[in-house]
């Protein structure tokens, strides 16, 4: 073996260094050419086979690029430890810091207006209830005065539900007003009562800027000795203006429902022209005998009131739809109101 054998060795030594791209498979460069069985070791052992001249020469030779290796290994080392630790600190995590915020959301705007209705109403001392979405006919209708033949519930397309109570002959649906709920809450209670029924309601109709085939309602009844109209109006002036400012002009007018007499519709001066905003009247006075009350000593009122059309008028929105087509840019605008 000569010199020029030494110069290959070094050159292959040296490339084989530079691909090394961690500490293993550099340990693993040091183990095939410096190790003790590495290609420099058998340089170095096969020196007892050269001439004196040659051993001499080789030997040096070999001896400094052992050292070359090695000061090549050692500054191989320190540049993938430096290498690693600039990667580590670059993926640091301090978790001591605290997490990103998740974005706040907030509650529908429907949901926002109900709750201010019931709170309005809740400083009158009403009592607040809720009742099924899906309903008897016997409640929804026949019990609020609109039997099978009779023409106002031509008023409500209605939205049906597979389910029949063969034993009371009654057909299941899904409720298209929260007036049932006042049935059920006098069949429950006695006079004097005071209470309000939000919900949803629903009835199969095409939908339009102003129209929904679902949409939330809010119920109002008031049973005691000695309900009069003047209550009526006096309750239902006092909540709009507490909605809507003290300076709100309003006008009742007259208007048909089958379940109150006389009945009426709440009209509000809103931009100069009238808008209805609610039906409402005295609670008709078979309602009242039906329940086994003498409708000579309990009177009262009932009124209901869609919250999407007071959420409109609040708000500014010019169509109804925008509630419930779940369009962030819309919904994100009601945060915190």
């Amino acid at each position: 073996m000569d010199t020029p054998d030494l110069v290959a060795l070094e050159s292959e030594a040296m490339a084989a260094l530079d691909a090394a791209q961690d500490e293993a498979s550099l340990q693993t460069w040091r183990v095939a050419f410096l190790g003790r069985k590495g290609r420099l070791t058998a340089v170095l052992r096969s020196l007892k086979e050269l001439s004196d001249a040659e051993r001499r020469e080789v030997g040096a030779a070999s001896n400094q690029l052992k050292g070359r290796l090695e000061s090549g290994f050692e500054a191989r080392l320190r540049a993938l430890q430096r290498s690693q630790a600039a990667l580590l600190a670059s993926e640091r995590i301090d978790v001591t810091l605290p997490a990103r915020p998740l974005p706040g959301g907030t509650l529908h705007p429907i949901t926002l207006a109900r709750r201010q209705v019931e709170r309005v109403f809740r400083d009158m001392g009403f009592d607040v209830v809720e009742g099924p979405d899906v309903e008897w006919d016997h409640y929804n209708f026949d019990r609020l005065r609109i039997p099978a033949d009779h023409p106002a519930r031509d008023m409500w397309d209605t939205i049906w539900v597979d389910a029949v109570d063969e034993e009371r002959d009654r057909r299941a649906l899904l409720r298209t007003h929260t007036s049932p709920m006042q049935i059920r809450y006098m069949d429950e209670h006695q006079p004097p009562i005071r209470v309000i029924v939000p919900g949803t309601c629903y009835r199969y109709e095409a939908t339009d800027a102003t129209h929904e085939w679902m949409l939330t309602q809010v119920e109002g009844l008031v049973i005691d000795e000695g309900i009069s109209f003047a209550h009526l109006k006096g309750t239902l002036e006092s909540f709009v203006r507490r909605l809507f400012g003290e300076e709100l002009e309003t006008r009742f007018r007259c208007d048909y429902f089958p379940f109150v007499e006389p009945g009426a519709e709440l009209a509000v001066r809103w931009h100069d022209r009238w808008l209805e905003l609610l039906g409402c009247g005295m609670v008709h006075p078979e309602i009242i005998e039906a329940q086994g009350w003498d409708p000579e000593r309990y009177t009262g009122f009932a009124f209901g009131m869609g919250v999407e059309r007071l959420a409109m008028l609040q708000w500014g929105i010019n169509d109804i739809r925008y509630f419930y087509q779940n369009d962030l840019r819309f919904l994100s605008q009601f945060r915190g109101s």
